[in-house]
């Protein structure tokens, strides 16, 4: 095999389009002479809009055309292209002469074997394109999440329609304004992803409140066993705890977080004795598909816990999937003090302030007072440590080397917890700066447990730093799929969207996370960057004093207010806060990386090098995006600069 056969076969991101003429079939069966000129023209349309839009012909398929695409946006903007031309022919001509066509796109990982292609993307494309009305386009979600703001039409949504052999649902949409106006020529049924399941918050029916501590580390399990069977999308703990007492249906639930299963249940305990009750539900019908009671005698509470997750999980994959799913051994232990820390410790995790950080940090090391081959809790240990270097609460140099040392031990315990490796993967990419062993880490984790919502949002992270853009959305939108009102996902989202320069969706964005929760400091911080980008100085500048007073004048906020206050021409107000924070530096840690932001916002080219030379000493985390970071653009093309980002070693683009 040589190089050029072996690059072939490799597996890429593409747009894949399917095309069709509608009634071809018929027509030459009326009259074959018409049928080959309408063909011929039909063909020579096509070909026009591909070569104008990089389009490349795999296939020409009788009547239709399979061609691949780089860009979902090219194969977008192409097919409009051509369903426009059409209908303007079909306007000029008699009703037998008129060319009709349908076309389905998708977005995803081929498989490339000399000049074909394979894969669940070309599927895909196929079944979606009889959707289409005659002169009309169906797009899947992963297109849709690519293309929108960025053409002029509109798009309605037509559901989850089952695809034949495609066994994860997929939405589709329709672009509005193209088609003839009568209804698909394949009926479209409403309907929720079966395959993903929201395990609701068990209620406490007993009589003591101090068994609410036992109710929900039951759902903690639950969420932990199900999610580990192999073919099933199981919503996170930070969503579904939202729900905990709330009124809201089983419909209403299932449309807000798109799943299609649903498990809830019940837990009393009255002296010695224990029944919980489960029921496992369909979200659209909001019928039981089964339910089943568990009694026991109280003997081991974590025991119990463990043994009932497991034969609900069991029960949940013979009644979806029929098969059977790996255990874990480092997710429990037998000291229900040490799991009550521990879920306190995650709590606090998921608030990301620095008092919360360092809390968390105190109830994992209870945990592990408690019982010291508790992985979970080593894995909470190094989240903590990281994240606190990560918003720049602790330096670097100390937090990472703590968190390496808890995934490690982690890992030793158990060598297939998938929060582990995401732990690993995290501190490679953001501190060792090891692009090629954090990925690693990052699919190991993705492999072991697909429906681990950080693993996930880690890898959009890495590929984003990589400039894979389209990639890391994918990705970080399926941790949103898994996770969809964790206000840290909600973010990262925006954060892929303003490093691809698509600044109206990031805003977009992070509106709807203030909308999740306006009190949540980060997401102000990063509000303002798109704002700066765009011009728009005062509503950065808003959104960068509210994150200011949230935050209790922490360095992040007020170095990003600097920032914004030396873009706007504000340099007095911008020199204060850059003296505050020099001052600070003498008796706390104060990023360098932060002190050359405010002086990148003067567009001091020897300060903003100066400081970022001391933020690479330091290896600040957020070095990791500067080969992407729209605010240092004016740098790329210095000496220095681009000696600073040879040093960090990116891979080329």
């Amino acid at each position: 095999m040589n190089d050029s056969d072996r690059i072939e076969s490799e597996r890429r991101l593409a747009a894949i389009m399917f095309t069709d003429m509608v009634g071809y079939s018929a027509l030459t069966q009326r009259n074959e002479s018409l049928a080959i000129r309408l063909l011929e023209e039909h063909r020579q349309v096509v070909r026009q809009f591909l070569a104008k839009h990089n389009g490349r012909e795999i296939d020409t398929t009788g009547d239709g055309f399979l061609v691949e695409f780089a860009s979902a946006l090219d194969a977008v903007r192409c097919a409009m292209g051509i369903q426009s031309t059409f209908e303007e022919m079909n306007a000029q001509r008699p009703e037998e002469d008129n060319i009709w066509i349908r076309v389905g796109i998708h977005l995803g990982d081929v498989i490339h074997t000399g000049r074909q292609v394979a894969g669940d993307a070309v599927n895909v494309a196929a079944r979606i394109e009889p959707l289409a009305p005659a002169g009309g386009i169906c797009i899947t979600a992963q297109v849709y999440a690519s293309v929108l703001n960025k053409v002029e039409d509109l798009f309605e949504s037509m559901g989850m329609p089952e695809l034949k052999n495609i066994a994860t649902p997929i939405e589709v949409y329709r672009v509005s304004g193209f088609g003839k106006a009568a209804s698909t020529s394949v009926p479209i049924r409403k309907l929720l992803p079966r395959d993903r399941v929201a395990i609701l918050p068990l209620t406490n029916i007993g009589s003591d409140p101090a068994d609410e501590y036992f109710a929900d580390g039951m759902t903690e399990e639950l969420i932990s066993s199900i999610s580990r069977t192999k073919g099933l999308r199981v919503i996170a703990r930070t969503s579904v705890m939202r729900y905990k007492r709330s009124n809201k249906s089983i419909n209403e639930i299932g449309r807000e977080l798109n799943v299609g299963s649903m498990l809830e249940g019940s837990i009393r305990k009255s002296g010695s004795k224990i029944r919980i009750s489960v029921q496992f539900v369909d979200t659209v019908s909001e019928e039981a598909q089964w339910s089943h009671d568990y009694d026991m005698e109280i003997k081991d509470v974590l025991e119990i816990q463990s043994d009932i997750s497991r034969k609900i999980a069991g029960a949940l994959q013979d009644h979806v999937l029929g098969r059977a799913r790996r255990s874990e051994k480092g997710r429990i232990t037998k000291h229900p003090d040490a799991y009550i820390n521990y879920l306190r410790g995650r709590q606090l995790w998921n608030q990301r302030t620095e008092d919360s950080l360092k809390k968390a940090i105190g109830f994992f090391d209870n945990a592990l007072k408690i019982d010291g081959n508790y992985a979970m809790a080593y894995t909470g240990l190094a989240d903590s440590y990281a994240t606190l270097a990560f918003l720049e609460f602790m330096a670097p140099h100390e937090a990472y080397p703590k968190a390496r040392e808890a995934a490690e031990k982690a890992l030793a315990l158990d060598g297939q917890l998938a929060e582990a490796h995401t732990s690993l993967g995290l501190i490679k990419f953001q501190y060792d700066w090891d692009w090629k062993g954090a990925e690693k880490q990052l699919k190991k984790a993705i492999s072991i447990n697909p429906n681990h919502a950080p693993a996930h949002h880690v890898y959009a992270d890495h590929l984003k730093a990589m400039g894979r853009f389209d990639e890391a959305l994918l990705e970080i939108e399926k941790a949103q799929e898994l996770d969809p009102l964790s206000l840290a996902i909600s973010i990262g989202v925006g954060h892929v969207l303003y490093l691809a320069r698509r600044y109206d969706e990031a805003i977009e964005q992070y509106q709807k996370a203030i909308d999740l929760d306006p009190n949540f400091m980060i997401t102000h911080v990063w509000f303002g960057r798109p704002y700066l980008e765009k011009g728009m100085y005062q509503e950065a500048i808003s959104e960068l004093e509210t994150a200011v007073k949230l935050s209790g004048e922490s360095t992040l906020a007020l170095a990003m207010l600097g920032h914004g206050l030396a873009s706007a021409g504000r340099g007095d107000e911008a020199m204060k806060i850059l003296e505050k924070l020099k001052e600070r530096a003498k008796t706390q840690y104060v990023p360098s990386y932060w002190i050359a932001v405010i002086y990148n916002g003067f567009k001091d080219k020897e300060q903003v090098l100066h400081w970022m030379k001391k933020a690479y000493a330091e290896r600040s985390s957020w070095l990791v995006w500067s080969n992407v970071e729209p605010r240092f653009a004016w740098l790329r093309k210095d000496a220095d600069a681009a000696e600073l980002l040879k040093a960090m070693k990116f891979p080329s683009r």
